[in-house]
């Protein structure tokens, strides 16, 4: 299996689940007359990020994921969308984004040095498989679950097959 095929596919798989999970939410939201802003603010513990946030994060860690490893420059996005189209908008443009990346991008990235901020004054450096196995994914797998999870704890009919994109 090449490098591109472990990476790629796996953003995308999550990336359009989390789409369909918008699109429910979304629709949730008319049939039971709440204001999307509440659940778009929901949190599933007072100190953790709202439902927005998780769905910007779940983007960024693909798209800066996908650029780091193959050595492209890093997107930078605005944080800034306030509805659910505006974060369905953003999650299409991450999922064009991640598409255009080619095979021939991710040669030798697992065994590349790969360098991304751990804080306002920390960078840290890794190999590209240790960088995608041990940070990248397991970012983009937690903010999407716990977006999955804040949908579901708020009565949005989801499951385990929504999460995986399978439904």
């Amino acid at each position: 299996m090449s490098f591109h095929d472990a990476v790629v596919p796996a953003y995308l798989q999550m990336l359009n689940s989390v789409t369909g999970l918008l699109t429910k939410a979304e629709a949730h939201c008319a049939a039971k007359k709440i204001d999307p802003g509440v659940l778009l603010g929901a949190r599933l513990f007072p100190d953790m990020l709202p439902l927005s946030r998780q769905i910007q994060l779940v983007c960024d860690f693909a798209a800066k994921g996908c650029a780091r490893l193959a050595h492209s420059e890093v997107p930078s996005t605005p944080d800034t969308e306030t509805s659910f189209a505006e974060l369905k908008q953003r999650l299409a443009k991450t999922i064009d984004y991640v598409k255009s990346f080619k095979p021939a991008q991710f040669e030798g990235a697992d065994a590349r040095d790969v360098t991304f901020p751990a804080g306002p004054d920390k960078s840290i450096t890794m190999k590209g498989q240790q960088f995608l196995s041990s940070f990248s994914l397991p970012n983009f797998y937690f903010h999407a679950a716990t977006a999955h999870g804040i949908l579901r704890h708020n009565g949005v009919e989801i499951g385990k097959r929504d999460f995986m994109g399978t439904n």
